[in-house]
């Protein structure tokens, strides 16, 4: 069990390696790293999606699929547009979609084996919460106008010698919205990935360990591995639909702020 242990704790600490960015081609002087590469297969999953369920809409959907997307769409629609930003919201879903399905998407293509997890990297997720942060304060800038969002920061009531000072707190606060975004949602999706990898290590250097000398007691770690193993992944299922949830309701909260100040 030694000899495992050791082999596991040295091929480990390379294993941080294997989530680094790395340019896979170039094109015209732009490298293209695998996570861009993930990046832009998820979004012809996205769109094949998208496609496949807008050409064959039905009033009472029979197909597995279908039903599927409609459930997504609508729960996007009710749970996150409707019940979060509540007056108008209808003109924001198609953009709360987008973001829910390819999040979405991404977490769970980055769940098989051997392929990266496009929402790992941070470069992927600030390009998302910039994408969410541009929305809406686009939309609340379109919605009360410059003066009227810029007043619309400090809430009514405020004292009038304490308006600079709440005024600069929420400006901050409304800034720093975009970090914790693409922080949030990299963070989670980095860490469960890298758990899973030590996980799968571990059972694989304490398996072929047992095997090659034939030894019983090796094989008891190799199990608990691989039942931890499956009970992390089982989570990260989980959390896979759970950012993507997370990440387009926070951006829904920020539209309704925007565009419904109080």
């Amino acid at each position: 069990m030694g000899e495992a242990l050791n082999k596991f704790v040295e091929e480990a600490r390379h294993l941080s390696e294997t989530f680094d960015s790395h340019t896979v081609f170039s094109i015209g002087g732009w490298d293209i790293s695998q996570y861009t590469l993930y990046m832009f297969f998820i979004l012809a999953l996205v769109l094949m999606v998208v496609l496949i369920g807008g050409r064959k809409l039905q009033l009472v959907p029979k197909n597995k699929f279908l039903n599927t997307v409609e459930y997504g769409y609508d729960f996007v629609n009710t749970s996150i547009g409707q019940d979060v930003i509540g007056e108008g919201f209808k003109k924001h879903i198609p953009f709360l979609c987008t973001l829910f399905f390819f999040i979405l998407i991404a977490n769970v293509v980055g769940l098989i084996p051997g392929a990266k997890a496009t929402t790992g990297t941070i470069s992927i997720t600030w390009a998302l919460a910039a994408i969410s942060f541009v929305y809406f304060n686009f939309y609340g800038l379109k919605t009360l106008g410059v003066f009227g969002y810029i007043k619309s920061l400090v809430p009514s009531g405020v004292p009038g010698p304490m308006v600079p000072i709440i005024w600069f707190l929420e400006f901050f606060s409304m800034v720093i919205r975009v970090l914790t975004l693409a922080v949030r949602l990299y963070g989670n999706m980095l860490a469960g990935h890298m758990v899973l990898a030590v996980f799968s290590l571990a059972t694989t250097v304490f398996l072929q360990q047992a095997v090659f000398s034939m030894d019983f007691v090796t094989a008891l770690p190799a199990v608990a591995w691989f039942v931890l193993l499956v009970l992390m992944y089982a989570m990260e299922c989980l959390v896979a639909f759970l950012q993507a949830y997370v990440f387009t309701i926070l951006s829904a909260s920020y539209i309704g702020m925007a565009v419904h100040p109080h």
